[in-house]
């Protein structure tokens, strides 16, 4: 049975995933999933964003642990992609280089439009979408957000927009103790933004949302009940989460960094990333979002055991 490691090196976040596929129609099967909060993307704002050193360092130490703990599983096809703050870096290429000097592997450097199209098979994969055919997806990421939307289960839109959380945050969040002062420029910026793009938001449709700030979002309220994540409901209100953000961010971040649910590496982008969702739910008109774990590096795992 084939099995793929894929390494997807965000701006906030490095993960990895193993999965196999266990079935014609393309189920897969999990059999690690790991998170490290590297934050590789400070200064990613900058009109020349440069990685400093010390991103560089931490961005190394995470990709090699991961690929380590990976390396039991004797994957068929392994697989090194980055995105936003990667691209955007001036020396992008420089820590790519450094990558595959230390590891082997060779990075492969998204497009915005790469990027979606590969969110957009991610979740193709979730069985919980197996019987909705049309349906929009958000994907909120550090430094970018991708906006798609499914006819028939085909991407009929894509764009990927400078509006991930870590990028507003530098811009908007002088004092992260004080987040709720820019909530509402942070709104008004990402609806500007997005207007602009063209995007065509489809009324009546299922909405989905991925990423890091759904899944801290979902966590917090899971614990809340008493619930696990896997066990809690994977539809997370408009109005929850304008409880959520306006909660925590009039909370000084040292409060923060101690809110169950929430990794101490997001709770200084967190406010932004929430505003940021919530502004997205009214231009959409939706009062909730379809929370998938499925995203990018289930769709780099389904296109590389296809070819396997």
């Amino acid at each position: 049975m084939a099995t793929a490691t894929v390494i997807d090196i965000g701006s906030n976040t490095i993960k990895v995933l193993v999965a196999t596929q266990v079935s014609p129609s393309g189920d897969l099967t999990v059999l690690k999933t790991k998170t490290i909060e590297a934050r590789i993307s400070a200064g990613i704002s900058h009109s020349s964003p440069v990685l400093s050193d010390e991103a560089i360092t931490r961005g190394l130490a995470a990709i090699k642990d991961l690929l380590k703990e990976a390396s039991i599983y004797s994957s068929d096809s392994t697989v090194l992609v980055a995105t936003s703050a990667v691209r955007d870096a001036l020396n992008g290429p420089f820590f790519c280089a450094q990558i595959l000097k230390e590891t082997g592997y060779t990075v492969r450097i998204l497009s915005g439009e790469e990027e979606a199209n590969g969110i957009g098979r991610g979740l193709l994969c979730d069985p919980l979408l197996k019987s909705i055919s049309n349906f929009m997806v958000f994907d909120l990421g550090g430094g970018s957000l991708e906006c798609l939307n499914f006819v028939d289960r085909k991407i009929t839109q894509k764009v990927s927009l400078p509006l991930g959380c870590v990028r507003l945050t530098e811009i908007f969040v002088s004092d992260p103790s004080s987040a709720f002062e820019a909530s509402a420029a942070i709104s008004e910026h990402v609806k500007e933004v997005i207007k602009k793009s063209g995007f065509i938001f489809t009324p009546a449709v299922v909405t989905v949302g991925t990423g890091g700030t759904l899944t801290s979002a979902r966590a917090i309220l899971a614990l809340k009940s008493g619930l696990t994540l896997e066990a809690s409901s994977a539809t997370l209100s408009i109005k929850a989460l304008k409880e959520i953000s306006y909660t925590l961010s009039v909370m000084p971040l040292k409060e923060r960094l101690n809110v169950p649910g929430l990794p101490k590496g997001r709770a200084d982008v967190f406010p932004a990333a929430l505003e940021t969702l919530i502004a997205l739910s009214e231009l959409a008109h939706v009062e909730n979002f379809h929370h998938s774990l499925y995203n990018l590096r289930w769709g780099l795992a389904s296109e590389a055991l296809s070819r396997a």
